[in-house]
C-alpha cells in the first residue's frame, strides 16, 4: 500500500536531524532533459548538512525514477536539468501521491528547464497555484538568515525567485528559479564559482533541507 502509506506519511520528517538515518535522492525523469546534471551537488549538500547540523544523512545519493515505488523511501528529492521534462500519467500520479503523503520535492532550474517544468507542475496539481514565496518566509530564516534566494549564476539577469506548491499549509514542492543553487553546491572547480557563492548556495540549501525535514515544510 504505497510502502505503508508513504512510510506513515513520512513521520520521520518531524524528528531532529541527529536521530536515525535517512537518504536523499535525485529525480530521474523522461523527456530528454539532463536529470543527471550536477552530480556532485547533492552529495556536497549532504556533507555540509552533516557537518553543520550534526545530521546523519546517508552520503550516498541515488537516482530514483519519478514513477518508481522507491520514491516513497526518500523524504527529500532534488530535481534539476537544462531541458525538456515529460511526466506520464502514471508518473504524475506517483509523484502526486508522494508529495501528498509527506514527501518533499526541490526543483532547481539549471537554466533552460523553466518553460518545460512549469506546465508539468500545473498538470501535477491542476487545482493548486504555484505561488512566489516571500522573503520573510521561514524557509529563509533557518540556521542561516537570507533575504530571499541568493543569486549564484546570472542566467538571464533576472532576480532569483522561489516558488512553492502548498497543501494545507505545508510546502510540498519548491521551485528555485534564476538562482542555480545546484551549480553552487557542486565542487568549486566545476563552474569556477567563488568561495563566497559556493558557501551561500550551500547555506541556502541547508535552510531548505532544515525546513523540509525538521519543520515538515510547515511554517
Amino acid at each position: 500500500m504505497k510502502l505503508i502509506l508513504s512510510i506513515l506519511s513520512f513521520s520521520m520528517l518531524s524528528i531532529a536531524f541527529g536521530q536515525g538515518s535517512y537518504q536523499l535522492a535525485v529525480l530521474k525523469y523522461n523527456g530528454g532533459g539532463d536529470f543527471y546534471a550536477n552530480p556532485t551537488a547533492v552529495p556536497n549538500l549532504v556533507e555540509f548538512a552533516n557537518q553543520q547540523l550534526n545530521a546523519n544523512i546517508n552520503p550516498e545519493v541515488p537516482y530514483v525514477d519519478v514513477g518508481s515505488p522507491l520514491l516513497f523511501t526518500y523524504p527529500f528529492v532534488h530535481m534539476t536539468g537544462h531541458g525538456n521534462v515529460v511526466f506520464s500519467n502514471s508518473e504524475r500520479e506517483n509523484l502526486r501521491n508522494y508529495l501528498i503523503g509527506g514527501g518533499f520535492l526541490h526543483i532547481d532550474d539549471n537554466y533552460g528547464m523553466d518553460q518545460y517544468i512549469r506546465p508539468e507542475i500545473e498538470k501535477l496539481f491542476p487545482n493548486l497555484k504555484m505561488v512566489e514565496i516571500p522573503f520573510d518566509h521561514p524557509l529563509f530564516k533557518q540556521k542561516f538568515n537570507f533575504n530571499g534566494l541568493p543569486k549564484i549564476h546570472e542566467h538571464d539577469g533576472n532576480r532569483a525567485q522561489a516558488f512553492g506548491v502548498f497543501i494545507e499549509g505545508r510546502l510540498v514542492l519548491l521551485y528555485t528559479y534564476e538562482t542555480d543553487l545546484g551549480d553552487g553546491w557542486e565542487d568549486i572547480s566545476v563552474h569556477s564559482d567563488t568561495q563566497e557563492n559556493h558557501e551561500k548556495s550551500l547555506k541556502m540549501g541547508l535552510n531548505i533541507l532544515q525546513f523540509a525535514l525538521i519543520n515538515g515544510g510547515l511554517e
